[in-house]
Parts: C-alpha cells; sequence; structure tokens
C-alpha cells in the first residue's frame, strides 16, 4: 500500500461524522456537530462526562536504538461569517448572495498535524513531553466589492506525553498520552467545541522495529497486548497486509489493514451510509436542496459537483463487487 493509500485511511477517519446527509445546515442533525474522536477542554469534560484526554499503548518488537515517530492529527472548528462592506466597517449576516453564489454562516473544520521524533526507544524511556499551541487566528476571503468571508478559530494548548518501556528484551510498551490544556469556562457543548481537539487520532511508524497488532497479537504476546490500556483511540495497523511499520491510532475501531474501496469515487463523511444509497439520494435533490448543500460548506460542495457528474459506469460499480471466489466447504 502506498503512502497514499495510508494518508486516505487516515483522512477518511478524519472526516468521518464531519456533514451527514442531506449534507444541509438547516438539518437538524448537521446542527449538533462534530466528528468522533473530539478530546474537549477538562473542565468541560468532567462537567459532562466526556473526554479531555486519550490514551494509547501498543507493543513494539526490536532493540533499544529502534526509532520511532509520532503524528498527532485532529481537526480545529472555524467559525465562518459572511460579511457586508458598510461605511468601512464590516457588517456581519447569517447569509450573502455575491455574483449568482450563495454564502451562508457555517462552522468549518481546518486540518492541524503535530509531528515528533524520530525519537530511540530507549531515549523515550525518560519520556518525552511535547506542548501543543495553536494559537487563535482571523482570515478574510474577499467577495467582489463589498463582500467577505471572516473565518476565526480559538487557540488550542494541549501537552503530548510519549513513553517506552522495556518488557523484556526485545519488547517494548509504547504509551502515547494526549490532554487537551486548553483554559474554558464553557458550560453549552456549542462554545466547548471552539477549544476541542476535534477527530483526534495518532499515527506511529516504526523503523527498526515491529508494531504488534493490538487486535490479534501471537499467542507468546497476547497476555502483554490484553495489559495495553486504550482509552479514546483503538490501535491498527496499517499499510500492506503483513506490513509492522506504521499504525493508526483510530477513534474509530477498525480491523488491522483497512483499505477505502476501489469504487468508491471520494469522501461522503458517512461511513455508516452506503455509497451507492448515498449518491443516488444527492442525485435527487431538488434545485433548492441542491443550493443550500453546495452553500453550506465547500467540501460538500465537492460532494455535489463529484455525485452529479459520475458516468451510468461508475454508478453501476458502486453496487457491488467480487474481491474473491472460494468453494463452499460442506460442514
Amino acid at each position: 500500500m502506498s503512502a497514499d493509500a495510508v494518508q486516505a485511511i487516515a483522512r477518511a477517519v478524519l472526516y468521518e461524522g464531519y456533514l451527514l446527509w442531506p449534507y444541509r445546515r438547516s438539518a437538524l442533525k448537521n446542527q449538533q456537530r462534530f466528528t468522533f474522536g473530539c478530546v474537549h477542554p477538562a473542565r468541560y469534560a468532567q462537567r459532562c462526562g466526556d473526554r479531555s484526554q486519550i490514551v494509547m499503548e501498543c507493543l513494539l518488537e526490536g532493540p533499544p536504538q529502534a526509532r520511532v515517530e509520532l503524528g498527532l492529527r485532529f481537526l480545529q472548528l472555524v467559525d465562518r461569517r459572511p460579511a457586508r462592506r458598510s461605511a468601512g466597517a464590516l457588517q456581519p449576516a447569517d447569509e450573502l448572495h455575491v455574483d449568482g453564489e450563495r454564502y451562508l454562516a457555517f462552522e468549518e473544520a481546518t486540518e492541524r498535524e503535530l509531528r515528533a521524533g524520530p525519537v530511540t526507544l530507549a531515549e523515550l524511556s525518560a519520556g518525552l513531553g511535547v506542548p501543543v499551541a495553536q494559537p487563535a487566528g482571523e482570515q478574510i476571503e474577499e467577495l467582489g466589492e463589498d463582500g467577505v468571508l471572516v473565518r476565526r478559530f480559538e487557540q488550542l494548548d494541549g501537552e503530548l506525553e510519549i513513553s517506552a518501556r522495556e518488557l523484556r528484551r526485545g519488547l517494548h510498551r509504547l504509551t502515547v498520552r494526549f490532554a487537551n490544556t486548553s483554559q474554558s469556562d464553557a458550560r453549552e457543548r456549542s462554545d466547548a467545541l471552539r477549544r476541542t481537539f476535534l477527530s483526534t487520532h495518532l499515527v506511529v511508524q516504526a523503523s527498526g522495529a515491529q508494531l504488534v497488532s493490538q487486535t490479534d497479537p501471537p499467542d507468546a504476546l497476547r497476555s502483554a497486548a490484553d495489559a495495553c490500556r486504550n482509552d479514546g483511540v483503538w490501535p491498527v495497523l496499517v499499510g500492506e497486509q503483513g506490513a509492522r511499520d506504521t499504525l493508526l491510532g483510530s477513534p474509530i475501531i477498525l480491523s488491522d489493514y483497512p483499505a477505502v474501496a476501489p469504487e468508491s469515487p471520494g469522501d461522503l463523511f458517512d461511513g455508516g451510509e452506503i455509497d451507492a444509497l448515498l449518491i443516488h439520494s444527492i442525485r435527487a435533490l431538488s434545485d433548492a436542496e441542491r443550493e443550500e448543500m453546495r452553500a453550506t460548506d465547500p467540501r460538500v460542495r465537492e460532494i455535489l459537483d463529484r455525485s452529479l457528474a459520475l458516468s451510468p459506469e461508475q454508478m453501476l460499480d458502486l453496487h457491488g463487487a467480487v474481491r474473491e471466489l472460494r468453494p463452499l466447504e460442506r460442514p
């Protein structure tokens, strides 16, 4: 499996649940967002019983000189507001029409990634702390002479802790803990999400060592694997079948070596549904529904345009595929 294919799996996890059918702002289920894998500010999490940290543990077979590199990936909420220019000032609006295009106020997200390492397992025996700081910001997108889109995001703070313990010669347990340390007194979920790490997941890459399946470990390592703690993410091997150099700590439970079906034309953000069913439903929308979908979010605009452009042959491919044939075994 190529690096692009591994990235496709990580991206599918990143955006799972980002927007749901019918992909419009007016749909109630798109007014209570966000994705799987939310790591909230501690005070809000304690008050509401949600999660403010994740912990992942996995096994590696290799010497202390083996190296690991860790990626922390997440989405950050972005508040998008149309505004009109008036007397030198910006006047916020719920929607704006410019040059035949409609723009709605909405909460988008932007991708963030932090990488740590590579670092040896020996160095990690003492532990490694990596502060995570994403400053607040504002971006202005011009819309003709009199309109703009204002995108704002608040500051995020976190702490990433990585350690490795040698269980016996040639076997280590890697522990990764990530906590949201953002200061927030938010009581409502909609406010807390502005200081939340959304769709948080981890990617571990090993060099000079082999990662061990947490789902189906060898019998000799099963007791050590059972002792691993995983809270908020589940580690799965990714890449070519049998490869043991890359592991994804996913907020969604997956099997080892997950793959995006080659027939899938692209992201749909709604893995609980069947691609063909979703695409047929999108193609059946009225003109007014398509207009709202297009104005809700640039990512769902891509889904709409892609769905409408599929050929009859591509639609047929979505109705099933035979991966392998095996003879029936009589009981």
